[in-house]
């Protein structure tokens, strides 16, 4: 969160960054910290992770390099804190600051106390080794809460033997020694046997332990390898263009930056990324020049840049495009924030509001377009069709009104009458309960799906709303669309950088996520098997791997390709098919 000056002011991280930041704006409630940091508030500058664990990372390194006035900053003079596993019959795991005169295993130092309440927290949770004091210990007649909710076995009042009890202990020695992998290979040992012996609530439980050592044993890229370097995602669409920039200094992400150049679809891509490094870096000459720069398009001039800056500088830069390991996730941080950062671009309020002003004067449109509602048809070779209905405003998507309807009694892949269905079923209900109508009713589709759209309208008596199909262009490029009015024998020609071009656009692509979306589901339920059986060349075998290593399908569809090619006999490249099968 920026101020006026585009000083820092407050560093967060959430799961949920809707409700997270929406929490700063309620009208009561809020401590008076709260109030004072929202009014000073101008801007709110995101960068995407791909795990919470890297957001964390990313959120101490922002706070201990900038120091925001409005975050808490834990700064004592203490010592550094230890993790120390004490050594008796029932060891119990414990925070520790100060002389080491107990007896037992240290483990540390960690760089604050936070970092030790979570890997205390996290080891509750996997292991449930006890973390009461020896003194609580000692005198316990009856389980505590933690036994309650399972984050501990209750050793005290001989809930659990001793030889489970040093199996657990082993396995938090080997995950605070960093045998991630060893302690792995342990637990599905002791998975499988549980399952062979059917006795699966054991099995369960160490799944969840297997689970949990995995998240936390991912690599976090954010806090990785050594050097300064900016890494730069050039993402285009037909409907614009994001440059996102994140910076590494001393082998720490410390923030992104993103940029919106206006480049026309006839200019090449690799011309204008070029033109931008070129300006950003030689033309205000404000900026810290890095000891590399990565990008995500190969570029024809790297040579000619780095006589560039050693000329202008004084010092050589490195260009790279290709390359591996934990800088490619460097990388691809890069390339996420910059498709997600174009999305929230083409969706900004006052955006879309320019977008609605401009179709209004291309259209000649005397009054304000209030509404659009667009629809597309879902199915698989005819299986579970689905119609949806999206709904946009002058102030953006309307989603509250969106409709999807289960297309029944019709020849299977007949999107004709599908789009009929959909149609008649929406506005015979808007009409009878005296809703409002849209100003423009868009189709996804040609010619047939706009004459479809024609005989509803005509027997409904809707000759107030305008009506337009969008085709897909050759090769279903972005860019090549053609725009249909009315009766189908005329057409609206656009610029394909217009803003009203990108509207139409952006309402298309949103009427197919959203009828896909719900396509998806209603297969699901139709169907016994899961999602994983339809992946094109994978197996019982390799199903069994992705189960047991993620937990679940819904595991995997929440993983990343690299986190998927983790999976033992799972190469990168069928990682990369699995992700986009169950993505796109």
């Amino acid at each position: 969160m920026l101020g006026e000056d585009n000083e820092l002011l407050y560093v967060g991280k959430a799961k949920n960054l809707k409700a997270r930041v929406g929490s700063y704006f309620h009208s009561r409630g809020l401590t008076n910290k709260t109030v004072a940091l929202v009014s000073h508030i101008c801007h709110i500058n995101v960068t995407i992770t791909h795990s919470e664990t890297e957001a964390l990372l990313l959120e101490q390194t922002l706070i201990k390099t900038h120091k925001p006035p409005y975050n808490i900053m834990l700064v004592d003079d203490k010592g550094y804190p230890y993790l120390l596993l004490s050594d008796q019959t029932f060891p119990g795991i414990h925070f520790h600051r100060g002389s080491k005169r107990k007896k037992g295993t240290y483990f540390g130092p960690y760089p604050g106390a936070s970092a030790v309440r979570e890997a205390l927290s996290v080891l509750q949770k996997a292991f449930k080794v006890r973390q009461c004091e020896d003194s609580v210990f000692s005198n316990r007649t009856r389980p505590c809460l933690q036994y309650q909710i399972k984050r501990c076995k209750a050793p005290c009042v001989g809930l659990v033997s001793e030889d489970e009890y040093k199996e657990d202990v082993l396995h938090t020695r080997l995950f605070l020694e960093g045998k991630s992998n060893d302690l792995i290979q342990q637990l599905e040992i002791e998975m499988d046997r549980a399952a062979s012996d059917l006795n699966f609530e054991k099995a369960a439980e160490i799944r969840d332990q297997l689970l949990f050592v995995r998240k936390i044993q991912e690599q976090q890229f954010v806090a990785g390898q050594a050097g300064n370097v900016d890494v730069l995602a050039m993402e285009l669409q037909a409907s614009g263009c994001c440059i996102a920039m994140i910076i590494i200094r001393d082998g720490r992400v410390l923030g992104s930056r993103q940029f919106f150049p206006r480049i026309g679809l006839e200019e090449e891509a690799e011309t204008a990324f070029e033109a931008f490094i070129g300006q950003y870096y030689f033309g205000q000459r404000n900026h810290e020049i890095p000891n590399e720069i990565m990008t995500n398009l190969e570029l024809a001039n790297y040579d000619l840049f780095s006589a560039a800056f050693e000329q202008e500088f004084n010092r050589k830069v490195k260009f790279s495009h290709n390359v591996r390991g934990d800088r490619r996730k460097w990388l691809n941080l890069a390339v996420t924030n910059a498709t997600e950062q174009l999305a929230l671009h083409i969706a900004n309020r006052k955006s879309i509001l320019g977008r609605f002003t401009e179709l209004e004067k291309q259209l000649q449109w005397e009054t304000d377009i209030e509404r659009i509602e667009c629809f597309d048809i879902s199915h698989s070779q005819g299986e579970a069709t689905v119609a949806s209905c999206v709904v946009f405003g002058r102030e953006g998507p309307l989603k509250s009104d969106y409709r999807r309807f289960n297309i029944t009694g019709i020849t299977g892949g007949d999107d004709y009458a599908a789009m009929e269905q959909a149609l008649t079923r929406r506005y015979k209900r808007l009409m009878v309960e005296e809703h409002k109508l849209p100003t423009i009713l868009m189709v996804d589709g040609g010619k047939g799906q706009l004459n479809v759209a024609r005989r509803v309208m005509d027997e409904l008596q809707m000759n107030q709303t305008l009506l337009m199909g969008i085709a897909k262009g050759e090769g279903r490029k972005p860019g090549l669309e053609t725009l249909y009015l009315q009766d189908a024998e005329h057409t609206l020609e656009l610029e394909k950088h217009s803003p009203a071009f990108h509207l139409l656009q952006h309402i298309r692509d949103e009427a197919h996520r959203f009828a896909i979306t719900g396509h998806r589901g209603k297969r699901g339920k139709a169907r016994t098997g899961s999602l994983l059986d339809d992946i094109p060349g994978i197996g019982a075998e390799r199903r069994k791997a992705l189960i047991r290593y993620f937990g679940s399908a819904r595991g995997v569809m929440a993983a990343s390709a690299d986190e998927i090619a983790k999976v033992k006999g799972i190469s990168k490249t069928i990682a990369q098919n699995i992700y986009e099968f169950l993505h796109n």
